[in-house]
């Protein structure tokens, strides 16, 4: 398997979590920017203990070869 250098010596798959809100969406705006793209859909659940919506989005590293 081919390695790949991504920022920070990160892993090729990530998924990234946290509450819906602008937050979470600039850090998926971020991943984009860095090279990352987007693995599949988001999903949103309601937290009920933190009364609040709560988001995750796959991402991949641009040059990963992966199967969907």
């Amino acid at each position: 398997m081919p390695m790949y250098q991504t920022p920070e010596d990160r892993p090729i798959y990530r998924l990234l979590t946290g509450q819906d809100d602008r937050a979470f969406c600039e850090r998926v705006s971020e991943a984009l920017e860095q090279g990352w793209r987007l693995y599949g859909s988001p999903t949103i659940s309601w937290d009920t203990a933190g009364n609040c919506m709560k988001a995750a989005q796959a991402v991949v590293w641009h040059e990963a070869d992966v199967v969907k």
